[in-house]
């Protein structure tokens, strides 16, 4: 048995500490609360209001536009039938304004941070070390600044999501600002193109398709997230598995588990596509 007197015990100074940025930057987390919480309502709303129809129409649309695949397009526009007869369509819902929210902040935070990693070695050298911790970290263990900051809730399962899903998009902006040919950039220096210039004209358009599978895996980690962060209060399809799971009801949990199968499958191939489109021509 390890020895008792070399134990020393850090939880009583975290929770002090806790206690203390909650009180001091209350201001703060209020904030961020009310932000994402006013999109997460936003995306519900809209969601919930369109006819279950329109979504197949909207598939269908982006599918035959990123795949140019009749067989792909009828599949892709078929799969969330399923989940209707399932009769898990508003759940499933709740589950897209949640992933949403969470994409959506994650791009906005993901993608200049990529950028200024590709600008700045230094700024990579900070922020990498903090990626792999994020990557590595299991994935329950985001659960717990989540409840400690924001308690219960959707907001937090959002928060929680948000950490998991981010360093993808991060990664893949930078690599794929890095990957830029040297001689397309010393084209357009000797052009007379400034440091902004060159970043926003050539660096970023051809690392786009970089940058679009970025956010295909953030996207994919997000729903990989849906479950875990039902146990925060996210709902959804997360919080129905998670029940049948405690009931020890197989069946429900397989309509449900296949329903989120079904939006990771969509969701997958339309992001693919659009990346592949974007990818310049090999001849």
């Amino acid at each position: 048995m390890f020895p008792e007197q070399w134990e020393y015990h850090v939880a009583e100074p975290i929770n002090d500490l806790v206690n203390w940025m909650l009180h001091t930057f209350q201001g703060l987390f209020d904030g961020i609360s009310s932000t994402i919480l006013t999109l997460l309502l936003f995306l519900n709303e809209v969601l919930t209001a369109l006819p279950w129809w329109l979504y197949i129409v909207v598939i269908c649309v982006l599918a035959w536009f990123t795949t140019k695949s009749i067989l792909t397009t009828i599949v892709l526009m078929s799969l969330p039938l399923v989940i209707g007869i399932f009769g898990l369509w508003e759940l499933a819902v709740v589950t897209l304004s949640v992933i949403l929210t969470a994409v959506i902040v994650s791009i906005v935070i993901g993608i200049p941070v990529g950028v200024l990693m590709a600008e700045s070695n230094l700024i990579a050298g900070l922020v990498r070390p903090l990626l792999d911790l994020m990557q590595t970290m299991p994935s329950f263990v985001y659960l717990i600044p989540a409840l400690m900051f924001f308690g219960l809730g959707r907001v937090p399962a959002v928060l929680a999501t948000i950490v998991y899903s981010l360093p993808p998009v991060i990664r893949l902006t930078n690599l794929g600002l890095r990957q830029v040919s040297d001689d397309v950039q010393e084209a357009a220096l000797s052009f007379g193109a400034t440091r902004w210039q060159l970043l926003k004209e050539v660096r970023v358009p051809l690392a786009v398709p970089s940058i679009l599978a970025g956010v295909n895996q953030t996207t994919m980690m997000a729903l990989a997230m849906v479950v875990i962060a039902s146990m925060i209060g996210g709902g959804g399809l997360g919080y129905e598995v998670l029940r049948s799971i405690n009931r020890i009801d197989v069946g429900a949990g397989f309509e449900a588990g296949i329903s989120v199968v079904i939006l990771a499958v969509i969701i997958d191939r339309l992001t693919q596509g659009l990346a592949k489109r974007w990818e310049p021509p090999t001849s």
